[in-house]
Order: C-alpha cells, then sequence, then structure tokens
C-alpha cells in the first residue's frame, strides 16, 4: 500500500539536513520497521524481518529510502510484475506474495508500487515526491510500460456514509475533497485505472477500498526482437533410459555417451538427461570384494568425463545434464551431477541426502549447497535421486524461480522406482513447475551392489486443463533402452501461476509458515546465499 498519514505533531530533529537517497540493506531494517510501526498502527504496524529481508534479496533494486545523517526517514518498496496476469481486481496480500516478494517476476514489464512511507517528522520536506521521482527513473532505466500502485484513501471513512467509493474518487479527482494519499498520487501523474474492494481488508480507514492508479512511462522504447538467439517459451527436453552394459573401458563408454548425445541433439532438443551413476559399468573392472575401494577408483575418471561431456554440449549445441557421477576428493566420496551447458560453462548439483545401502556399501556422504542454475532457456535445478524425495529441495529452489527440475536416478526395484516417480510427480504439482526423471535399465553382471536396474523415464507437469489429463507429457516402455523427448511451455506456467484453477505457489499460507536454508561453514554457493 502508499500512504501518506495526516500530519502529526513532528519529531525533534538537528537543525540543517543531510538527506541522501540510496538502496536500503539488511541492517535498515530497525528503522523500517520504527516508521512502519508508527504509520501503519491499525493495519499490524512493520513487516517482519524475514519480510524484510526476502524483499531486499528478490529485487534489490526496487527498494530504497531517503536517510537524514545515517537515519532511515523514508522508504519505498516496488517489484516487478507481469500485470496481465494480475489485472486490477486482485488484493496486495496476492500481488505482493503475503509481503515476501515471491511474485517478483524478472522479466515482468511493470513496476508495482508495493508501499512508500515517510517518518512524521519529515512530511514538510516533500520526501514522497522524491521517492516517486526515483521509481520513474528506475522504470526509464528498466524501459518498463509503466509503474501501477494500490493506493489507499484513508479519507474515505469520514465520508462512506454520504458517497460510494467511486464518487468520492470522482470528488477527490475534481478537488472538491482532499485525501491525503491520492491528492498527491494524482499530483505525482498517476491516472485512476480501477477502484478494488478487499484490497486490504484490515485498512479501517479505506473500509478495505483502494485505487488502483497508473503512470505511463512515455519514454519507453519498444524492445527489439532480435533475429536470432530470442528467448524461448516452448523448451525441447530429451531424457536417455540407458542400458546397464558390459565395456572395454572409458573410451567405449565415452562413444555410447557421444550416440545418445547425437541422437536427441539431432531433434533439436535443448536438454538432454543422463542417469545416476551412469557411469557404473566402469566398476566391473575393479575389485568387487571391495566395492568402496571400486567406487574411489571410478572416481579417478570424473574429470575426464566431465570434460568430454562439456565439450559434446558445445559441439552438438544442447545442454547436457551429465546424471550423476562419483567424486573423491580431500578424503570424501561424492555423488554430484554436473551441468554442461552448451556455451562451454559447467556448474555441479551434490546429492544432499544419501541412502542407507550407499553410505554402507560405498560410503558416499551428502554435500551441502542447493543451486538454480542459469540457462540460455531460463532456470532449471537438479537434484539427483533421493533428494527428490524431500519436498523442501524443490520449494526452495522453485522459490529462486525454477521452471524445470532434472533428477537423475538410479533404482533396481519397482517399489524403489515408484518412490521417485510419485514424489517426482508431486513437486511437478506443488511448485507448479516440469519434472524430467530418467534412470537405467539392464544389468550389470559382476558388478557388486548394482545387479540390476528398473526404470520408466518420464516427464511430468503440473495438473490443469492447460496441461496433459494425466500430468505426464511423456513416458518410456519400462525396462527398455530408448530416448524421451517432449516440448515444454514455460507461458503456461506462468499462466497457472496466476490463474490456475488452483494455485499451489501463490496461495501458500506464509503468514503461518515458511522454508528457509541453514547454511553451512563449507558450502558452496546456494540458495539463501
Amino acid at each position: 500500500m502508499n500512504a501518506k498519514k495526516p500530519p502529526q505533531k513532528k519529531a525533534k530533529r538537528k537543525s540543517g539536513h543531510e538527506l541522501k537517497l540510496r538502496p536500503l540493506k539488511r541492517k535498515d531494517y530497525p528503522g523500517i520497521k520504527r516508521i512502519m510501526d508508527i504509520v501503519y498502527p491499525s493495519l499490524d504496524g512493520a513487516w517482519t524481518r524475514e519480510q524484510y529481508q526476502s524483499q531486499i534479496s528478490r529485487f534489490p533494486e526496487g527498494q530504497f529510502c531517503i536517510t537524514d545523517r545515517g537515519r532511515v526517514v523514508a522508504a519505498a518498496f516496488g517489484i516487478l510484475v507481469d500485470y496481465a496476469r494480475y489485472g486490477d481486481q486482485h488484493t496486495y496480500d496476492q500481488i505482493t506474495g503475503d509481503g515476501y516478494f515471491t511474485t517478483h517476476d524478472p522479466a515482468g514489464d511493470t513496476l508495482y508500487g508495493v508501499d512508500m512511507f515517510v517518518d512524521p517528522g519529515y512530511r514538510d520536506l516533500r520526501l514522497g515526491r522524491r521517492l516517486y521521482d526515483a521509481r520513474k527513473e528506475l522504470c526509464r532505466n528498466l524501459n518498463l510500460k509503466s509503474m501501477i500502485i494500490g493506493g489507499r484513501i484513508p479519507g474515505y471513512d469520514a465520508h462512506a456514509d454520504a458517497l460510494t467509493p467511486r464518487a468520492y474518487v470522482e470528488q477527490v479527482q475534481r478537488k472538491e475533497i482532499r485525501d491525503p494519499v491520492l491528492s498527491f498520487q494524482l499530483a505525482n501523474d498517476f491516472h485512476v485505472r480501477s477502484i478494488v474492494r478487499g484490497y486490504a481488508p484490515k485498512d479501517v480507514e479505506t473500509r478495505g477500498f483502494a485505487v488502483i492508479l497508473e503512470w505511463i512511462n512515455l519514454d519507453r522504447e519498444e524492445p527489439d526482437v532480435p533475429l536470432i538467439g530470442a528467448e524461448k517459451t516452448v523448451v525441447r527436453v530429451g531424457a536417455v533410459q540407458w542400458q546397464m552394459r558390459t565395456v572395454t573401458g572409458i573410451e567405449d563408454l565415452m562413444n555410447d555417451v557421444e550416440y545418445f548425445v547425437d541422437a536427441v541433439a539431432g531433434y533439436k532438443a535443448d536438454f538432454v538427461l543422463f542417469p545416476e551413476l551412469f557411469n557404473a559399468p566402469l566398476l566391473a573392472g575393479y575389485n568387487q570384494a571391495d566395492p568402496a575401494g571400486a567406487m574411489r577408483e571410478l572416481a579417478g575418471f570424473t574429470d575426464a568425463l566431465r570434460d568430454f561431456m562439456t565439450k559434446l554440449a558445445v559441439s552438438y549445441n544442447i545442454n547436457i545434464i551429465a546424471g550423476s557421477i562419483p567424486e573423491y576428493r580431500d578424503g570424501t566420496l561424492s555423488n554430484v551431477s554436473y551441468l554442461c551447458r552448451r556455451d562451454g560453462t559447467t556448474d555441479a548439483q551434490y546429492k544432499l541426502h544419501v541412502t542407507p545401502d550407499e553410505k554402507a556399501f560405498w560410503g558416499f556422504q551428502g554435500g551441502d549447497g542447493l543451486q538454480v542454475f542459469d540457462t540460455d532457456v531460463g532456470k532449471v535445478g537438479v537434484l539427483v535421486c533421493y533428494d527428490v524425495e524431500f519436498p523442501e529441495l524443490p520449494r526452495l529452489m522453485a522459490e529462486s524461480g525454477m521452471s524445470i527440475l532434472f533428477v537423475p536416478y538410479w533404482t533396481d526395484t519397482k517399489n524403489a522406482y515408484l518412490r521417485v516417480r510419485r514424489c517426482a510427480q508431486a513437486r511437478a504439482i506443488e511448485n507448479e513447475c516440469y519434472v524430467v526423471i530418467t534412470g537405467s535399465v539392464g544389468n550389470l553382471p559382476r558388478v557388486e551392489n548394482m545387479d540390476v536396474q528398473y526404470s520408466q523415464s518420464a516427464i511430468f507437469t503440473p495438473s490443469d486443463f492447460a496441461f496433459p489429463h494425466d500430468a505426464v507429457a511423456a513416458e518410456a516402455t519400462p525396462n527398455t533402452e530408448t530416448t524421451l523427448i517432449a516440448d515444454l511451455d514455460l507461458g503456461k506456467l506462468r499462466q497457472m501461476r496466476h490463474s490456475g484453477s488452483v494455485r499451489n505457489f501463490l496461495d501458500r499460507r506464509t503468514d503461518l509458515y515458511r522454508l528457509s536454508w541453514h547454511a553451512r561453514p563449507r558450502a558452496a554457493a546456494r540458495i539463501g546465499a
């Protein structure tokens, strides 16, 4: 909400000012809380510290303040949205994600002014106008279409018995009535779009009504549509249901890998996913009486295999999710999935949760970092097998913008496979994202603890009218070596999140519960950092 309260008793301050406009920082929360508690005594006062930290981390450029000798005396908060997905009939909590700004869309074309307030002792300095000018400058610099705000009408309560909200707004527009907030906003070149009932039900002064106002950026230049390299809205993904077979060495395995990369890239796919521990056939060359030692020997091929798959990603112009392979560094055996991008860069996601069997036979240890990766076609995440059975991880990734989750797995029985499948389907529905899973089939004679495999690769969608009736975009024949290809429309995800039959992500009760990532000292780059 954008509030400007009636004049109150001015706070004592030193003569002269040293006013400075700057971005908000984490340390500014006490100053923000002090002002909000004064300005919004009937609206539960200030945001929580958790809300504030979420706001400045999601869109730091949109949160700024004015200080006087280092003390916060005014502030403005905003997010970017694709306003067409909300329309004028929305509530404050809906468009702000209950104050956590989870609705911020970096690709949005509209700046939504969430809140603006000024210390009552500084109301005579026109700081609100400075903040609006800063917002307009931000709109111009980001080449946005407009700025939209949900403006309070605190003067309405005194006229509610005689005037409808619309009649009251018209009187303010004609300057027959002065509203402490609306009059100020109209003077700052905003025009009225609509009046919303129930925008902020707890706001007694406005009786829950708000005026949706818009400032149009007349300096906006229509962005040029690139002739090549335009942002994709439909992403083609491929998954390899991998046959475990005896190989003579690393070159033999690499030939099999290249065969499938070539096959999937031939369909102009943007991604290809390999299974967990797809290089396990190489274990046959080591002592099966010592499975832990054999797995550590297998890790000796990891750097060469990662480099080889990175080269394939570039030469075949496809992003490769390199299943998972063992890594042995500094006395720690890890299970790691590499993202090999087609621009030649790589990233890694370590398996966080290790099964009892993986600990007992091989001595794997879990990682401690969770990431969402930027790619040329959007944000993606990777969770290795068991990790997808922990719903907290995909939720944290979805909060960071993930649209597609890749899950390489290795399972030996149908019930083990179904744990992965059912959980992956639930993650697609809960987080309104796509989930791609794939594993291995066949058997590996003379390889301890990897004798048989069970798999049915699949690509899952959310469950709503815009998607397949069974929420399955594609699935393979069980226990047969094959590839799976499907087109995934990212635009449908954005549409569903804001206008679906149900809105699992948007309707979370973040006023009652929340998730947070607890950092560990040796953790790499991760969510929540």
